[in-house]
């Protein structure tokens, strides 16, 4: 073992982390389509040996709306944007998972946890932001606590969180450090990933984030695993998002995917840590071709475990191995 680590995130969220800027009825089908994509997923990482961290909405966890709402905080995130909060769509989702698939996920979180090497994270409770305006410790730290109890209830410890929309917050880390959260995926460097509020995204670093799936613009974003922490909780920093087939970029494809691969050998190589993420329902249309084309990456790293002894491992064990003192 040279000490080099392929780690795998997905930001399980339903309709709970676009309802805010995209429709149900535009949307729709890629939600749906998630019920297709995690089985198939959960067998395609069966296949290579794969170790993945499915970071998941608290409401996800449910499957009728009475136990939803029982589990919801006492403190509800007070955004400037009302539009943010999810809260209020909750008296027009459907009764239950039979009913209203678009919002509950109980036996999709069911079934990946009965598959080996998969671990349930956390994706806060409500999808909750850390970085808009008008949220706070006190209703994030609510809010996670409800994410925490509801996995114990369910017989799970969360141990991961991802950030939605990687708006990190240090001020909230040992918050998570105290409900027994021992890792986080951070951002790659890079000015354009650096992450604000939604009202401080520019178009400039959208641009600069697609193309550098393509050209390496911010580097190979791998890192030594024992150099990387941040009080008491591990930083797990991003390496790559696996942005979804795209018609249009089709022809570019083999490019994308080489920017992955010449990453992830060079992580190998000096016995660092290379991290893809994505949404389930990145795959949730056009589903084959993104299947083919993850194949791909994880055909490399059957070479590279092989080869040089690259190991699969969730966020959780990967943060068993950085040092903390």
């Amino acid at each position: 073992m040279n000490g080099s680590i392929f780690l795998i995130s997905l930001d399980f969220e339903l309709f709970w982390g676009v309802r805010d800027h995209r429709s149900l009825k535009s949307y729709g089908e890629n939600i749906l389509g998630v019920r297709k994509a995690i089985p198939a997923l959960l067998e395609l990482f069966r296949e290579y040996g794969i170790h993945a961290t499915w970071a998941t909405v608290g409401f996800v966890f449910f499957n009728r709306r009475e136990d939803l709402l029982a589990a919801c905080p006492e403190r509800l995130p007070m955004y400037d944007n009302p539009q943010l909060s999810p809260y209020s769509a909750l008296r027009h989702i459907g009764a239950d998972e039979a009913a209203d698939p678009f919002h509950f996920g109980r036996s999709l979180v069911d079934l990946i946890r009965n598959y080996p090497g998969q671990e349930i994270g956390t994706h806060t409770f409500s999808h909750y932001y850390c970085l808009e305006p008008g949220q706070n410790l006190d209703s994030f730290r609510q809010d996670l606590l409800s994410a925490v109890k509801t996995g114990q209830a369910q017989g799970l410890t969360l141990k991961s969180i991802v950030f939605p929309r990687n708006q990190m917050n240090a001020g909230y880390l040992d918050a998570c450090r105290q409900l027994g959260i021992r890792c986080y995926r951070g951002n790659e460097r890079g000015w354009f990933y650096a992450r604000g509020s939604t009202q401080n995204e520019t178009i400039f670093a959208r641009a600069a984030r697609l193309l550098d799936s393509y050209v390496n613009l911010s580097g190979h974003n791998t890192y030594d695993i024992s150099k990387t922490r941040h009080d008491g909780v591990v930083n797990l920093p991003s390496s790559r998002f696996l942005r979804p087939y795209n018609a249009k970029l089709a022809p570019l494809d083999l490019v994308r995917r080489q920017r992955i691969i010449r990453s992830l050998r060079h992580a190998a190589e000096r016995g660092e840590v290379y991290h893809l993420w994505w949404h389930p329902h990145n795959f949730g249309c056009n589903l084959e071709a993104n299947l083919t084309f993850l194949r791909g990456v994880l055909e490399t790293f059957r070479e590279l475990r092989s080869e040089r002894g690259m190991e699969s491992l969730t966020m959780s064990e990967a943060s068993m191995r950085a040092r903390i003192d």
